[in-house]
């Protein structure tokens, strides 16, 4: 809310929108309808003081599904075969082997067959690459990037940025818009060439890919872009900070890399080995807004050209696939959104429901679904199936969103 959009508005005044409003009975009566007849079966059948929801529902039921998955996980072993090579004039570097072999027996005849072959740099490949920096935070993105990096649950990122906001130092924080305002583009593009020069800036528009997005406000972002710290407590500082990084990034260059990929075969041509690495040319945005995990497979490599190689080394790992993890609050968020179930304004408090009745504990910042949480599932599952299905609940949005746009009647949805 800045001053120049509220002088536009009342300068260009316009009635009121009855779609809208209908859109807004509609969802609220269809809360109603679900929370209200479903919950007082829940205190007869099972437990009084539980409840049930349209969105609520349905994350518990990807909690107990994804705990399903996990007790019938069958776990499979394999093994991963790394060389060590030199070059004739002494430059070392490691490549893999891009198969994975099945068993210990398979493993031990291939590696005494390798011993005698020799071995040759096939190709030596060099593409440039670049990264771009993602788009400003949404509601959802910032809770999940809040959870990685600041190791902040859902409820307590949403606490802070309600203080933040409160205090004019970011803009409205619940928000499925990616959109920044000219002004906001304007003071970004200032605040990189004052800190870092020209050749840092970009301005870049981004576009939602979230389905169902209402996009009625700006992403979040500083209202002050050329501050990049405030004073107070540590935990709104340090989201502030999240938050200016990831929209200043937003409007500066790509960072741009160097990729090499080297392929060494037997002489026989039947095992390839393969090393991959990647040198950066120029940062871009990752000067200010580090990836995580961006560099652990990347190793830088030594110029070599075609020709013979020694086999100094091979390694050998034994490795288990893993189950599918349990899901985070940030896991839970990002799923819920990409199956287009409910709105990011309510995922704080569709968490918080969930632990707070006892329908999954959080162990190690991970849903672990209590034996409570897995009857109300079965229970919706087996007699409400329709309220829990994900379509359902995801198309339900859809149809909200047709009443926002006059093709579709509230009451007849």
């Amino acid at each position: 809310i800045t001053k120049k959009a509220i002088t536009r508005a009342v300068e260009n005044p316009r009635s009121l929108d009855d779609n809208l409003i209908n859109a807004q009975q509609a969802r609220r009566v269809l809360d109603r309808l679900v929370g209200f007849e479903l919950s007082p079966i829940l205190w007869k059948k099972i437990k009084p003081g539980l409840s049930a929801g349209r969105v609520q529902s349905v994350a518990l039921k990807l909690i107990v599904e994804r705990e399903k998955e996990i007790i019938n996980f069958k776990s499979i072993s394999s093994f991963r075969v790394t060389a060590e090579f030199s070059t004739l004039d002494g430059k070392l570097f490691k490549a893999e082997l891009p198969r994975r072999l099945k068993s210990l027996q398979e493993a031990k005849s291939f590696l005494e067959k390798c011993k005698s072959a020799e071995f040759k740099i096939e190709n030596v490949e060099k593409k440039p690459a670049k990264k771009s920096p993602s788009a400003p935070f949404t509601t959802s993105t910032l809770q999940q990037e809040a959870s990685r990096k600041l190791g902040f649950s859902v409820s307590q990122t949403m606490m802070i940025a309600q203080r933040l906001y409160e205090s004019g130092k970011i803009t409205y924080m619940r928000t499925d818009s990616v959109t920044l305002s000219n002004d906001a583009l304007n003071a970004a593009e200032n605040a990189i060439q004052k800190a870092y020069g020209d050749n840092y800036s970009k301005r870049r528009t981004f576009s939602t890919k979230s389905k169902g997005a209402q996009e009625a406000h700006e992403a979040i972002r500083p209202t002050d872009m050329s501050k990049s710290t405030i004073d107070g407590e540590s935990a709104h500082q340090k989201l502030y900070a999240l938050i200016w990084k990831r929209t200043i990034a937003s409007q500066m260059k790509s960072a741009k890399f160097d990729r090499k990929t080297i392929l060494i075969a037997s002489k026989d041509g039947s095992n390839t080995f393969k090393a991959s690495g990647s040198v950066i040319k120029f940062d871009g945005f990752l000067k200010l807004y580090k990836i995580e995990n961006e560099n652990d497979k990347e190793k830088i490599l030594p110029d070599v050209n075609k020709g013979k190689v020694n086999l100094d080394n091979f390694i050998d790992e034994q490795h288990f696939t893993q189950a599918p993890p349990r899901y985070s609050e940030a896991t839970l968020v990002k799923k819920l959104e990409e199956l287009g179930i409910g709105r990011p304004s309510t995922y704080a408090s569709i968490i918080s429901v969930i632990s707070n009745r006892g329908y999954a504990d959080i162990i190690n910042k991970r849903f672990f679904p209590t034996d409570r949480g897995k009857l109300i599932s079965a229970f919706l599952e087996k007699l409400f199936t329709k309220y829990v299905d994900y379509d359902f609940t995801a198309k339900l949005e859809d149809q909200l969103d047709d009443i926002t746009s006059g093709k579709e009647n509230w009451i007849k949805v």
